[in-house]
């Protein structure tokens, strides 16, 4: 089997020739994003938005709905869904004077899958990047590297660990090594809005986004029919519910622990009503360990700013909840708030990316006499 990061030796060799290098015991190892990256974005992209009391419906006023579910047989709803991934391996510091930088190489992928009208889904497109990080300010030959590095083909990337994209510095600090991991799911984000504003939809092909819709929504102008769906989401906003003298003022917690199964929340509005958001029960409590367990937040775009149908809201929760009957239970610890199909679209993902026993073993310090190794 040919190594399949062999393009990326001619950049490690440089950088072992202009520096020192401290290697990562077993040559690679993989780095992980704490906290949760989906819950850090979710809180991050809702900025403001902590007080959640403007409904964005007609005509609901009730704070819960309860849905029949809407199966694909009476309606099919959603017919695409898109969702990535992102693993990153630490190589090792590089260290050129009193300056170090870490050496990371991330694999990131993002996937859509399409459903037949019997249910069958097959991989729609997908798309898969290499990418070699450092900070790019911390020696003097970052130029030399991103150079060969392009050299390698378009699946390899090259990328600044410590660059800003306004959401890396304020998920992970300005410590380059936590960084990387974040940056690489941030990269992954771009692979998913690229892949998802290009799909050959057709009127009333519903496209279901993983995770909380980007910061820059007018970026989707041209694309109708689509909404995120975030299984990990902000646990601050505290809600005004509808109701008699007044409402009630409830933390996310209150509301989503009277949420009934097979049920939404009322929408409210986000982003000055850019965006609608709900809730929606996909499973019953009295089988969850924890009252959030079992719960989506939708977020639909809505630039307009005007009010949402309610009967829109409905429809799309209902089939939502019937998307539940299939589950990764026992393969993905988040497997109570999975529709199946976005399950597939990441393990399309995921299939896609070189094996960890082989990524270890192809992504190794060249060994020559120039440069140096501490060991």
């Amino acid at each position: 089997m040919a190594n399949p990061f062999e393009a990326l030796q001619p950049a490690l060799q440089l950088i072992r020739d202009e520096a020192k290098i401290l290697p990562a015991t077993g040559q690679a190892m993989e780095d992980l994003t704490r906290p949760d990256h989906a819950e850090v974005i979710d809180r991050l992209r809702m900025g403001d938005d902590t007080f959640m009391e403007v409904l964005l419906e007609a005509p609901n006023r009730e704070p819960y709905v309860e849905l029949q579910q809407l199966y694909r047989g009476d309606k099919h709803v959603f017919r695409y869904f898109l969702d990535g991934s992102a693993r990153t391996f630490f190589l090792g510091d590089v260290v050129e004077g009193p300056r170090r930088s870490p050496v990371h190489v991330a694999q990131i992928g993002a996937a859509a899958v399409f459903r037949k009208d019997d249910g069958q889904v097959n991989v729609a497109e997908s798309v898969h990047r290499i990418v070699l990080m450092m900070d790019a300010k911390a020696v003097s030959f970052a130029d030399q590297v991103q150079e060969l590095i392009g050299r390698a083909g378009s699946r390899f990337v090259f990328h600044d660990t410590m660059e800003s994209d306004g959401e890396t510095e304020r998920t992970a600090g300005r410590e380059p090594r936590s960084r990387a991991p974040h940056k690489a799911h941030h990269l992954m984000a771009q692979l998913e809005e690229e892949l998802g504003r290009t799909l050959p939809r057709q009127e009333g092909q519903w496209l279901v986004l993983d995770g909380s819709l980007g910061k820059d929504l007018y970026r989707w102008t041209d694309v109708r029919e689509y909404f995120g769906l975030t299984k990990s989401f902000s646990r601050e906003p505290i809600f005004k519910l509808p109701g008699a003298r007044g409402g009630k003022v409830a933390n996310l917690y209150e509301l989503l622990a009277g949420l009934p199964f097979s049920a939404r929340t009322c929408a409210f509005s986000a982003r000055a009503g850019k965006v609608v958001v709900w809730y929606v029960r996909l499973r019953e409590q009295k089988h969850l360990e924890y009252p959030l367990m079992g719960v989506v937040k939708v977020e639909l775009p809505n630039l307009g700013g005007e009010a949402v149908p309610s009967e829109l809201i409905d429809e799309i929760s209902s089939a939502l909840i019937a998307e539940r009957q299939v589950t990764p239970h026992g393969r993905d610890m988040r497997w109570h708030a999975h529709i199946y199909p976005v399950y597939l679209a990441e393990q399309a993902v995921k299939n896609g990316f070189v094996s960890t026993e082989v990524l270890k073993a192809g992504l190794k310090w060249p060994t020559t006499e120039s440069g140096a190794v501490i060991s």
